[in-house]
């Protein structure tokens, strides 16, 4: 697993948007409104693609050189890169719900002093596990 991938991207300029593909990647298929937003998102869908690929195992392609890729009249070539320390992290600390139960009282009184019940079960979690 490497930190830092990069790719090609074919950017399909119309006049009703911007779609993006990825000839090493099918299914990796963004889009946008603006140049901006089309390099934005072109980046997060890159990196969740990678992220969806290590998770499953599975190996990702070697990456077309940039001057390989063929374009349309209507598309741009860009190279993108991600940084995926940064998309593990985000992705890997999604919050999921846990139903927990208390005495009645217990709930009223952490209420009455506005006790985040779910950051102190976090924090005594972590404690009990010794993870930080």
């Amino acid at each position: 697993m490497k930190d830092r991938y990069a790719y090609v991207a074919l950017f399909d300029i119309a006049d009703d948007g911007i779609s993006i593909s990825f000839p090493d990647l099918p299914g990796c298929l963004p889009c946008a409104d603006t140049l901006e937003e089309a390099i934005e998102n072109a980046r997060e869908a890159l990196g969740l693609h990678i992220w969806g690929l290590e998770k499953d195992g599975e190996e990702l392609p070697a990456p077309t050189p940039f001057d390989q890729v063929k374009c349309e009249r209507n598309q741009a070539v860009a190279v993108i890169d991600v940084f995926m320390p940064t998309f593990r992290d985000k992705l890997n600390n999604r919050f999921v719900k846990k139903t927990l139960s208390l005495p009645a009282w217990l709930a009223d009184l952490a209420d009455k002093d506005g006790v985040n019940c779910s950051k102190i079960f976090q924090t005594a979690l972590m404690e009990y596990l010794g993870v930080k």
